[in-house]
């Protein structure tokens, strides 16, 4: 059955979990629809995972369009997440509708993602009433890193803490039909997951959350620039690759691959003619 934001909200009904992984590309994104992944996330970290960035801010809209669209086609039952990347809606509520619809008819969006709380309620009030789901990001928001001063937990402070639940309840009042928490204390999103009646999706938030997302490579062992502490490994997928990369390396370089049978064969009679 088709994952979508009713689907999201009969899950948080029904105190079923909700499952998360980003992908950015046709393949990857066509294993995790086989495994029955009820959502993915194009989201704008293909900056660091894919092209090498040090942050997302140098992400694009045509790069969300073209990673989106190709992970579309590898999904049949999994929801697809487009996040908005920096400045592509923060500069006006115009920019912001432009935008998310970009990511919906190019990007074959199911649904666009953006950071920020109170201060982004009017677009994402905007964008619903367009037609368009929201799915809302609050805690460490990772286009504010510069604000932020790096990767640091959000909410620790009793003002920073209500202002988090503040913030949830603004996004949900204006129509986010759900809201990932990252970065935050366990207790704290407890907290909001109770007070809300949309979807916690958590990253590095607890248990408590209605659903958990990880970055693939992050969990997979294919990304080690950084690990951050609320990942686990449950698989070294990246060790894998290196060791058939390895073995591939040593066999052409032995000149046992190819071996007979990768070739193809012609009829002598017909090399005989060519000379």
């Amino acid at each position: 059955m088709k994952n979508t934001v009713r689907t999201f909200q009969a899950a948080k009904e029904n105190g079923e979990k909700i499952t998360m992984l980003t992908a950015y590309d046709y393949s990857t994104a066509k294993l995790m629809d086989d495994a029955g992944i009820n959502a993915i996330l194009v989201g704008d970290s293909l900056g660091n995972t894919m092209l090498g960035y040090e942050d997302t801010i140098s992400v694009t809209v045509e790069d969300m369009i073209h990673h989106g669209a190709a992970v579309s086609r590898g999904c049949k039952n999994t929801m697809v997440v487009v996040d908005m990347p920096f400045m592509s809606y923060q500069t006006s509520i115009y920019d912001a509708l432009v935008n998310a619809g970009r990511l919906m008819k190019e990007g074959r969006a199911n649904a666009v993602k953006l950071e920020g709380g109170a201060s982004v309620c009017e677009q994402i009030k905007a964008i619903t009433d367009a037609g368009i789901p929201v799915m809302a990001h609050l805690g460490l928001t990772p286009q504010s890193i510069n604000v932020f001063g790096g990767n640091r937990v959000q909410g620790k402070s009793e003002e920073a803490a209500q202002k988090l639940i503040d913030d949830a309840l603004a996004v949900q009042e204006a129509g986010a039909f759900a809201v990932v928490l990252e970065c935050i204390p366990a207790k704290l999103a407890d907290i909001i997951t109770k007070k809300l009646s949309i979807p916690t999706i958590g990253i590095g938030a607890g248990a408590g959350c209605d659903g958990q997302i990880l970055v693939y490579q992050d969990m997979l062992g294919m990304f080690s620039d950084y690990v951050p502490k609320f990942v686990k490994r449950f698989a070294e997928v990246g060790e894998v690759m290196k060791a058939g990369f390895n073995d591939y390396i040593k066999e052409v370089s032995e000149g046992t691959y190819p071996a007979e049978e990768h070739t193809f064969k012609i009829d002598d009679d017909v090399l005989e003619k060519l000379y």
